[in-house]
């Protein structure tokens, strides 16, 4: 009886899965149109990165470890590229913008690089921007001091063709040489 119940089940989910993502495009749903400001106080959109591979992570400039690591990890595995690392932009998305203006990511993206461009916006422009990459982020109020509050977000690093379009995502435990590789490899970098 249990087998049969089992085969059943294997049955219906087989039934299901091909009717439900046989019609997919097969495209990951991930990026698309923004407007943003760059830590110039320049106004920006996606169309102005076409052309070069970018290389993403959505946090905040107060964020007391993710952030920093995952930027430096970032930084650290362009460098190993070498010449092959300039085709790649680096781009950090600041999702606290009532903390984070142009000044203030100027300044934190000045950390890891001068090639770094650092993104922030009104409340909406980030909403918008953090859906279209399915990016979660959450503020995490601190009732003893509230400027000192927190920000929950996503810890993945995005990798966008050239054409705008999502390759690859990397996890927070991706060290610099394997992401190095992993760039290398799905850039098709020399």
């Amino acid at each position: 009886m249990a087998i049969l119940l089992l085969a059943l089940g294997l049955g219906s989910y087989a039934l299901w899965s091909s009717r439900n993502f046989a019609s997919g495009s097969g495209t990951a749903l991930v990026g698309g149109s923004f407007t943003m400001v760059n830590q110039n106080g320049e106004t920006v959109t996606e169309k102005t990165f076409l052309g070069r591979s970018m290389l993403m992570f959505f946090g905040f400039t107060f964020c007391p470890d993710i952030c920093p690591t995952e930027l430096q990890v970032m930084a650290q595995a362009i460098e190993q590229l070498g010449e092959s690392g300039k085709t790649i932009q680096p781009v950090f998305v600041s999702v606290d913008p009532a903390r984070d203006t142009p000044a203030v990511v100027k300044a934190y993206v000045a950390n890891f690089g001068p090639h770094f461009v650092g993104l922030t916006g009104t409340s909406e422009q980030v909403d918008h921007m953090a859906s279209t990459y399915r990016v979660f982020y959450q503020k995490q109020e601190n009732k003893a001091d509230p400027q000192a509050y927190l920000m929950d977000h996503s810890s993945i690093i995005y990798l966008m063709g050239a054409d705008g379009k999502f390759l690859k995502h990397f996890t927070y435990t991706t060290d610099a040489k394997a992401l190095s590789e992993a760039l290398r490899k799905a850039l098709a970098l020399p």
